[in-house]
């Protein structure tokens, strides 16, 4: 199953989802790589006999998460080359080829060395998924909004501020939360974007018109819709009204089914088509056994239960223990259409972080793929055409097969 000993391969699979514009699903579909990229997909047989022949399920581009604090006991925050390169190499397990690792909200000299080391690891990373950038998500960002942030060292932006923390990301920083009705808020959204840095809004209690104005000033995004935010009203759209209903912005959204229930997810999926990008929010448990780990430099519990997401020790929701797979099945459970669900997991963030040559299965597009079975479950992942986590492998290796 690892393919060809050249640098072309095919695949073919019972069912094929491109996930590029106005794409269906097709079947059966096929997909021929040349040097790491797609040359060619489409239904029927392939231009030649495959490398390799999927049995089931269906194939479809690699999933982009945009939001993932830390995985398989790291967290990005702290973790050193050894953390970064064991979530690099085991996050395909997932059916995740890029992300963005995220730091949140701790005192900016911290967060400056975080960046600074961020950029340091980037170039030694080890074959896995790719690492797009880093996302900041505070310190800007609301007191009463703060989640599981630390309070005390919530501060506003300012321009020295936003340079330094720029600087140290040496070109890494690609995404920031923050809250745009703090002082300075709409000031540090034009900044960054300027940078061409992506600006979510998130963490903030910003009214549906303030919302409206980051988006004004360059804002694009809305971190994980629905939770820590001014929510929904009848009277006062808060942040989810704007965000559902303002065109200039995509949200994340937490399809783990604890951090916005089944209904929710149905509603946001429909209300924003094309506009919602399906995120993880992982913390360092992700992947783990329940028991106690670190976000923010603070202590969260992971409870036993499949899918329960962390707390912090007052109950607070602490980032979530969700596989990208496992967001696509979930949104799909609540009625979201399986082409439309890949699309969130994969072309919609990939396109929002300005990646166009990812998320999709497309003449030119990286051959980042993914393989799930019938239950929506990864078997196979590849990254670039080369192939870097197989189930079957894997089972064999736990087993002591060679």
């Amino acid at each position: 199953m690892a393919g060809a000993a050249t640098n072309e391969l095919v695949l073919t699979a019972p069912r094929l989802i491109p996930a590029t514009t106005g794409s269906g699903v097709l079947s059966p579909g096929y997909v021929l790589v040349r040097d790491g990229r797609v040359a060619g997909a489409g239904s029927g047989p392939p231009p030649r006999p495959p490398d390799v022949e999927l049995p089931g399920g269906l194939l479809l581009p690699g999933f982009v998460d945009l939001q993932v604090n830390g995985y398989f006991g790291a967290e990005f925050g702290t973790a050193g080359a050894a953390g970064w390169a064991t979530v690099v190499r085991r996050l395909p397990e997932t059916g995740t080829t890029a992300f963005l690792p995220t730091i949140i909200t701790a005192p900016v000299e911290r967060l400056a060395a975080s960046l600074r080391n961020a950029a340091a690891l980037h170039p030694g990373l080890p074959d896995g998924a790719r690492v797009l950038g880093v996302h900041m998500e505070g310190p800007f960002i609301a007191p009463v909004r703060r989640g599981a942030h630390n309070p005390e060292w919530i501060t506003d932006p300012s321009p020295a501020v936003l340079d330094e923390l720029i600087a140290a990301g040496s070109g890494l920083l690609r995404l920031v939360t923050l809250a745009p009705e703090r002082d300075g808020g709409l000031a540090a959204i034009s900044q960054l974007a300027r940078a061409g840095i992506v600006v979510s809004v998130g963490h903030s209690d910003a009214t549906a018109a303030q919302v409206a104005a980051a988006a004004g000033a360059g804002a694009r995004m809305v971190t994980h819709l629905f939770n820590a935010q001014r929510p929904l009203h009848h009277r006062e759209p808060g942040v989810p009204g704007q965000a559902l209903t303002d065109t200039r912005l995509t949200s994340g959204l937490i399809a783990d089914l604890h951090h916005v229930a089944g209904q929710v997810c149905a509603i946001a999926h429909a209300a924003a088509p094309g506009r919602i990008c399906l995120v993880t929010d992982a913390a360092a448990c992700a992947g783990m056994p329940p028991g106690r780990y670190i976000l923010g430099g603070e202590p969260i519990e992971l409870p036993p239960g499949d899918g329960v997401p962390p707390v912090r020790p007052d109950g607070t929701l602490a980032g979530s223990a969700l596989r990208m797979d496992v967001a696509v099945a979930n949104l799909v459970s609540t009625g979201a259409s399986l082409t439309g669900a890949v699309a969130a997991a994969t072309r919609i963030p990939a396109d929002l972080i300005g990646r166009p040559d990812l998320g999709r299965i497309a003449p030119g597009a990286a051959a980042d793929l993914v393989w799930l079975g019938d239950d929506l479950r990864t078997r196979a992942t590849w990254v670039g055409g080369t192939m870097v986590y197989s189930a079957s492998q894997a089972g064999r290796a736990a087993a002591g097969v060679n």
